[in-house]
């Protein structure tokens, strides 16, 4: 059986392990304050992914589309900027974004999130379905998208 919680010394028993599909139950600001890496699948079912995400200051997650699949962001720490629009080259929506921040993102449209502040913006992602293989980890960006055009 996988832990439940995380150890009572504030580090998650289980950064690159994937609790999904079975039941799970996390702190998860804790866990998405934790998470270094850019992207680690924290729960991969067959109809919904969890994912917790760490944006460099400076850095974004990239211009990108997923055409069927929604997304949910909640921002746990850090400043940033949404864009959102139906085409690439046309980003209509910008927003401010900051902690307890929530942003909601409709399958077939254009996002990003920019990190504005000067320390890691801490996010966790929903998707619906599942966008990311089970247990993905992804140390970087430069290695997320090295795996995404290998895909």
């Amino acid at each position: 059986m996988l832990p439940l919680f995380p150890n009572p010394h504030g580090f998650s028993q289980f950064p690159s392990q994937d609790l999904g599909p079975e039941p799970a139950t996390v702190d998860i600001e804790k866990e998405t304050k934790n998470n270094n890496a850019y992207r680690t699948a924290l729960w991969t079912g067959p109809h919904l992914q969890v994912t917790l995400m760490s944006i460099l200051p400076g850095e974004d997650i990239g211009l990108e589309i997923h055409p069927d699949t929604d997304q949910f962001l909640r921002i746990e720490q850090g400043e940033g900027i949404v864009e959102m629009g139906r085409t690439k080259n046309h980003l209509n929506y910008r927003r401010r974004v900051k902690e307890d921040s929530a942003i909601m993102v409709p399958a077939g449209t254009w996002h990003n999130v920019i990190n504005t502040g000067n320390i890691p913006l801490k996010l966790y992602s929903i998707y619906a379905p599942p966008h990311h293989p089970h247990g993905t980890v992804q140390r970087t960006k430069a290695e997320a998208m090295a795996q995404e055009n290998h895909q």
